[in-house]
């Protein structure tokens, strides 16, 4: 594995050349991009395990983001998800509780001694940077008054066009990675896997990051792609571009997700503008239709004219094998699950990293591809089931594609699964149902926080305790309730004189 071709650029490509030659800087490492294909620019949102992988690199926040037109996450916030009028925010880091698994409950304490407590109260009691998203602010916590780490409890909002380009001129060619333009129009086969490019490029691996094309790895080697078109609704996608009108406040920490009548809107604000896009099912509503309510949802923000949206037809599923032979895929190529939860670039650095880890043993053996394809296809299933989560936890009926939604029969799918390495449906329902707690890591417990799916109430904790004294468990209720208002108020006090975030970026980052 001493020669390496990357087929494709954009930003799974340049993030792909950056990790081979981070970790292998004495490999031979070759991007060939086409000059003629469009990236698809969806991937504007991150989410906080993109930390690991710009640690790995030793990226820092300084060196991109003035260049990609970035700015910083600390929140995924979900309006209108569970029901109309309702909203919830899913903020990054690790909640702010002991390694006591009882601790993860104390809100759902409070929530049975104050039964009028709205849902979105969990994220502030149980996360300390959303007293930051609370008042739109943003700092570098030098004091440590507020328990929030910025390399660790961020994430981050960024065009993907550009953070691509930024690791190639920046990173990748000042390291040694070459660059070639050139289509690829004819692709050589031996018994090993790919023999060469355009008869002449030939290396000992070959990825491939050419989009939901597939060129390698689909298109040549016809591996099978598994549809999670049962698990996950929507397949189409209208995108576009929105100026500010009130840029200081209008430049959130935080994606802001909508759920309108056959899907729901993103919205991303970066430095200079706001990314935007409804995602849809078309069984439920043509491309037209969808724009028209799309336009509707944005009011006057909404571009005039319909060369400012792209339209995007997404391939949600993932191949059954994503290294075969002398073939690995990276990103869209690879699979990919609907934008909810801004998971567009996640399987691109954690299949990588997953890479790096193979491709360090030395000599590449098939238990190595059978290794890497296990571990990514049980991520990318983990994945996938969590989003779903947000669907299935909803209480949305006022359209056909929400009753349909409502409706939809989980039970099969959940008992014939196998468990993913992490908390997917089963998994979810086993903690909820057996174990009384949600995971305190991942989203799970905001997820279900927002959506009213307990995992404790007063019922059960007095029949599985043989405990029926009520002052008793109000001592217990109160005692919880009286530590989260009191951390609440300390995380409120801790971000005072803290700037807006704009303010934050344009002082320490952008150019005045």
């Amino acid at each position: 594995m001493k020669k390496i071709i990357v087929v494709g650029g954009g930003s799974a490509g340049w993030m792909t050349a950056s990790t081979l030659i981070k970790c292998f800087p004495n490999k031979s490492i070759t991007v060939i991009e086409s000059p003629n294909v469009p990236t698809v620019g969806v991937g504007e949102s991150t989410i906080g395990q993109i930390r690991g992988w710009t640690s790995l690199l030793g990226i820092e926040d300084k060196d991109f983001i003035s260049h990609t037109d970035g700015s910083y996450k600390l929140s995924i916030k979900f309006t209108d998800f569970y029901k109309k009028g309702h909203a919830f925010h899913y903020p990054f880091g690790t909640p702010n509780t002991d390694n006591n698994l009882s601790e993860i409950n104390d809100w759902w304490f409070k929530k049975i001694y104050k039964p009028k407590t709205p849902n979105s109260d969990f994220a502030n009691c149980i996360f300390p940077q959303m007293a930051l998203v609370n008042e739109n602010k943003f700092f570098f916590n030098k004091d440590n008054k507020l328990p929030f780490n910025i390399k660790q409890d961020t994430a981050f909002h960024f065009d993907a066009t550009k953070f691509g380009l930024w690791l190639k001129d920046h990173y990748c060619l000042p390291r040694g990675v070459k660059h070639i333009k050139e289509d690829i129009k004819t692709i050589e086969q031996d018994k090993n896997g790919i023999k060469s490019l355009n008869k002449k490029y030939k290396a000992d691996l070959f990825i491939d990051c050419t989009g939901f094309k597939s060129l390698l790895l689909d298109k040549t080697l016809k591996e099978e792609f598994i549809s999670f078109e049962n698990l996950l609704p929507n397949n189409k996608a209208w995108a576009t571009k929105i100026p500010y009108k009130n840029k200081k406040k209008e430049l959130e920490t935080f994606t802001n997700c909508t759920a309108i009548e056959n899907g729901w809107v993103w919205n991303i604000p970066m430095w200079t503008r706001i990314g935007t896009g409804y995602v849809y099912s078309d069984k439920f509503v043509d491309d037209e239709t969808a724009l028209q309510q799309f336009k509707k949802h944005l009011g006057k923000k909404a571009p005039k004219n319909k060369s400012d949206y792209k339209n995007i037809k997404m391939r949600v599923g993932i191949h059954k094998r994503l290294w075969v032979k002398n073939v690995v895929a990276i990103g869209l190529s690879a699979g990919f699950i609907e934008p909810l939860e801004s998971n567009g670039l996640y399987s691109v650095h954690e299949f990588l990293i997953e890479l790096v880890r193979n491709l360090k043993r030395g000599k590449v053996s098939q238990w190595d591809r059978d290794n890497h394809n296990f571990t990514c296809y049980k991520k990318f299933q983990s994945f996938a089931e969590f989003v779903a989560l947000h669907y299935a936890l909803s209480h949305r009926d006022d359209t056909k594609y929400w009753k349909a939604n409502l409706n939809k029969e989980w039970s099969k799918g959940v008992t014939d699964k196998v468990n993913p390495l992490v908390h997917g449906i089963l998994n979810s329902m086993i903690d909820r149902n057996a174990n009384f707690y949600h995971d305190k890591l991942g989203g799970i417990s905001s997820i279900s926080a927002g959506m009213n799916w307990s995992p404790t109430d007063l019922e059960t904790l007095i029949a599985y305790n043989k405990n029926n004294n009520m002052e008793y468990w109000n001592s217990v209720f109160k005692k919880s309730t009286d530590n989260l208002e009191y951390k609440k108020k300390k995380w409120k006090d801790a971000v005072k004189g803290a700037p807006i975030l704009h303010d934050f970026l344009l002082k320490n980052y952008m150019k005045k």
